[in-house]
């Protein structure tokens, strides 16, 4: 009987996403920008009197309330903390929306980019996982295997 194993596929779910779509590169440079633009924040927040960002946790916490559309954030007290607030509610909120939409469509459109490459895989998948297979899957990837054979003999001697 094959065993299963759920934290093997979600860990080649998560290598499959962190290898073929941008999600990793989006979200680290996510994480500079609100770092960036909550220390610029927080300078030009810091000894405004009135101002409620006067420390740089507080602007961190102004920079993840602002692009999350929660509407709970501090609204900046000076002008250039309020079009910093602002380009950074948008710049942030393109970025985390996008990097999802990216990450999503990216990583469903792949197999349809590329059909031979996940060939490729599910069968170097299925090769490492031979000890677990049962026999009706050994069979039928032995059949595969078999038919690619018979396939690329056929195209060689075509090209011949």
């Amino acid at each position: 009987m094959k065993k299963k194993r759920p934290h093997a596929r979600f860990m080649r779910f998560v290598q499959d996403i962190s290898t073929y779509t941008p999600f990793i590169k989006m979200v680290v440079l996510l994480i500079l920008l609100w770092l960036i633009f909550s220390a610029g924040l927080y300078l030009v927040e810091k000894n405004v009197e009135g101002s409620t960002i006067n420390s740089y946790g507080k602007a961190l916490y102004w920079g993840v309330a602002a692009f999350s559309t929660a509407g709970i954030a501090d609204t900046p007290t000076t002008s250039a903390g309020q079009l910093l607030g602002a380009l950074w509610i948008v710049i942030g909120s393109m970025l985390f929306f996008g990097a999802i939409v990216a990450t999503v469509t990216t990583y469903f459109m792949r197999p349809m980019q590329r059909p031979h490459k996940k060939i490729i895989e599910t069968i170097e998948y299925n090769l490492e996982q031979l000890n677990d297979l049962s026999i009706d899957e050994l069979d039928l990837l032995k059949s595969t295997v078999d038919t690619l054979i018979v396939h690329v003999e056929h195209l060689k001697e075509r090209q011949k």
